[in-house]
């Protein structure tokens, strides 16, 4: 469906056309008809979906000539990028609706001249929910006129810790009003607003977690743990892109993460929820006018962030909801373009949380191998030879003069042009580190990958054995018993040789768990056998092969005494007979 089959002015038709908008996406043809219509609206969808002109069309169509000095529309978003983002749209919708003055309203920027902008008439008002809390109190902003109020990305501002600003805005809102909110989730929390403060609303709900997503390719690389930022750091010196978004869990990780990269060469910045206003704007800038080519974000920081063109996306860090991978890859692949989204897991626990993301958005997510250095400089190698190979400019004549003089020393041609050619490589691979790639679990063998000791609270003391202790875990994890390797059995502990990559996952599964019917604990061990001479002595008196199991055979020269599976000590049968006469 086509915009100009819509009843628009023809000013906003204009504006639309310039914009080189043609077709409609599916969450702005269900929703500007009825919300031109003045129904309240609840609508799931998520990010480039095209959700801010399906309610942004409508509420610059609906401003009349009265409402020139008065808000008639509140507009509420999560974050500072996305109210200023939902600001610069509007205005494009309203370029050629003089009636129209949109202004956005948010924390970190000048008070005084947002309250200049509000006194002028601002019509349409943009903002988060505690800047415009603010301005209610100083009543530079009144809600007397306000006839529409939508709640943009209505669940993240809710995990944000906003529902009673939000609540506090909508008691004093006047009751005859249009409520429109759109949400990415339907949590219950959203649900309750809805039923609360909505009037009989239309539900909309369009499935653009495959729509969103399935034109991404999605990829995932298994690292070693402590070598994510090397394997990202191979990673964009291997792809080489233009613009690439990097997602970390933590505002710490985003600073570690990001001085490392500049450290080794890459032209990188990161943006947080610490950083000022100011700063947010510069590193935005940078990254939109390609100054630079990494922009490493937190989830809440990237909400408003829409940068056309952006190459792939990197998942440094497993994001902590579902929905939040859908929006992450999301920042590519944006208005029908392809993009690419890669994913560096380590150890067992993250790949299984990865395989629930792919079941929830119904998507293939394929494993890559990681590329190594030698790799990496026959890109490069091969890069600079198409480069050269497409050069357009033929060497004017001072640069054969310089071959010239290169000759009178003793350096032809070939000499010359090998050296600039090994500079430059030198120059793009010096920040590479060197990568072993690391050895995963496959079909039950450790291949020599690095291994740790896990300690478990229950020993000989409750008659346990080897056997026991490996049924346990095998059953807890779901992994192969020879994935695990030596196990000693002390009097009132155990220790147990695991792989050092499934060590979080080894331990998360196996707490809280039962051997023999008593509960036991499991941890990393990091003690010392030798420091305990009590286990010492009784592990030395019997030996274990190296699976852990006792080995009677040995222990046989070590120790004449017969003893049962759980190491206690049988009497002498004859010796019991002679008792009895």
């Amino acid at each position: 469906m086509h915009f100009n089959e819509l009843n628009l002015s023809e000013e906003l038709i204009r504006a639309v056309d310039e914009l080189g908008f043609e077709e409609m996406t599916e969450i702005q043809q269900q929703s500007i008809p009825v919300l031109l219509q003045g129904h309240d609206v609840v609508g799931r969808s998520n990010t480039g979906t095209g959700k801010t002109a399906a309610f942004g069309i409508p509420a610059v169509e609906s401003i009349t000539e009265d409402e020139k000095r008065s808000a008639a529309v509140l507009i509420l978003c999560p974050t500072r990028e996305l109210a200023m983002q939902a600001c610069e749209e509007i205005r494009k919708f309203a370029k050629f609706k003089r009636s129209v003055k949109a202004c956005a309203v948010y924390g970190g920027a000048s008070m005084e001249r947002q309250i200049m902008e509000l006194k002028r008439g601002a019509n349409i008002v943009i903002g988060t929910p505690g800047r415009v809390m603010d301005h209610i109190r100083r009543r530079t902003l009144k809600l007397e006129g306000l006839r529409t109020v939508i709640l943009d990305e209505a669940d993240e501002m809710l995990n944000m810790g906003f529902r009673e600003d939000i609540e506090s805005i909508l008691s004093e809102v006047p009751e005859e009003r249009q409520t429109v909110l759109f949400s990415a989730t339907m949590p219950p929390e959203i649900m309750a607003l809805t039923e609360k403060y909505q009037s009989e609303p239309v539900h909309i709900k369009i499935k653009s977690s495959q729509k969103t997503v399935e034109l991404i390719q999605q990829f995932y690389f298994q690292v070693a743990m402590g070598r994510k930022t090397d394997a990202l750091k191979l990673l964009l010196a291997a792809y080489s892109p233009d613009s690439a978004m990097v997602f970390c869990n933590t505002k710490k990780m985003v600073d570690e993460l990001t001085e490392e990269l500049v450290k080794s060469g890459f032209r990188a910045a990161g943006i947080h929820g610490d950083l000022k206003q100011i700063q947010r704007t510069q590193v935005m800038n940078s990254f939109k006018n390609r100054t630079t080519a990494v922009l490493v974000a937190t989830d809440v920081a990237a909400r408003g962030i829409d940068v056309s063109g952006i190459d792939m996306v990197f998942n440094y860090d497993l994001p902590q909801d579902n929905e939040y991978y859908i929006h992450r890859i999301g920042r590519t692949g944006r208005a029908g373009l392809a993009g690419k989204a890669f994913t560096l897991i380590t150890g067992r626990k993250q790949l299984y949380a990865l395989k629930d993301i792919a079941r929830y958005t119904k998507a293939e997510i394929s494993e890559l191998p990681m590329p190594d250095k030698a790799y990496v400089a026959k890109l490069k190698t091969d890069a600079l030879v198409k480069e050269i190979a497409e050069m357009d400019e033929r060497p004017d004549a001072s640069a054969f003069a310089v071959l010239d003089k290169l000759a009178e020393n003793g350096i032809d041609y070939r000499e010359a042009a090998a050296r600039l050619i090994s500079a430059r490589l030198r120059s793009e691979l010096a920040g590479l580190p060197e990568f072993e790639m690391p050895k995963p679990l496959k079909k039950g063998k450790r291949n020599g990958a690095k291994t740790v000791r896990i300690d478990l609270n229950i020993g000989r003391n409750k008659r346990i054995a080897p056997n026991f202790i490996l049924g346990a875990l095998v059953d807890a994890t779901g992994m192969s018993g020879q994935d695990f390797g030596k196990i000693d059995i002390f009097d009132s502990h155990t220790t147990v040789e695991v792989p050092e990559d499934e060590t979080d996952f080894i331990l998360d599964s196996t707490n809280p768990m039962k051997i023999n019917g008593h509960p036991v604990e499991v941890k990393l061990y990091k003690g010392s056998d030798k420091n305990n001479k009590k286990d010492r002595d009784r592990d030395f008196e019997r030996p274990h092969s190296k699976h852990g199991k006792p080995d009677r055979r040995r222990a046989a020269f070590g120790n004449k005494k017969k003893t049962d599976m759980f190491g206690d000590y049988i009497p002498d049968r004859k010796k019991r007979m002679k008792k009895r006469h």
